[in-house]
């Protein structure tokens, strides 16, 4: 009979604050694109465009311009999530993710399949949530006498780093 081996514990470090907040606003605008394309695709719409209106909105350079704002924000909020420095990051994500709440959840009035438009919003809404506690919980440094900093936070053992 072979003796089994123990196998090891698979690495579960925590990711960055940095990197868990790229992600959920990729994740977001790759949601927020799909619910839009795959919209299309609900009768009417294509003909409505072509008449010139998007749910209740003339189409113009107005709206068109208001379109690309709120689409530009979150494609920023990618960048600006892995270059700002943290508390700066962290402060920007908070306000901004709060924002788009409220945005998000008008999103719904102007779809006729409330199942599709409705699923898209809760989706988007889950991924904003995931920022807003990424950037509150923002894991923190405490300083020492020795020059070491330990990092601590939710569910995050210490650890570790020397300043050179």
């Amino acid at each position: 009979m072979a003796q089994q081996l123990p196998v090891p514990p698979l690495d579960d470090r925590r990711i960055p604050a940095k990197i868990t907040l790229v992600a959920a606003w990729t994740s977001f605008m790759f949601l927020y694109a799909y619910v839009d394309i795959l919209g299309f695709y609900t009768p009417g719409i294509v003909q409505d465009i072509l008449d010139g209106k998007v749910y209740e909105f003339d189409l113009s350079q107005t709206f068109s311009v208001s379109a690309l704002t709120l689409v530009a924000v979150p494609i920023f909020m990618i960048v600006l999530s892995a270059t700002l420095p943290a508390r700066a990051n962290r402060i920007t994500n908070l306000v901004v993710a709060g924002l788009y709440v409220p945005a998000t959840v008008f999103n719904v009035a102007g779809g006729n399949w409330l199942f599709f438009y409705g699923l898209g919003v809760v989706l988007e809404l889950i991924l904003l949530a995931v920022i807003v506690r990424s950037a509150w919980t923002w894991p923190r440094t405490k300083p020492s006498a020795t020059g070491v900093t330990l990092t601590t936070g939710p569910d995050r053992a210490p650890e570790a780093t020397a300043h050179l």
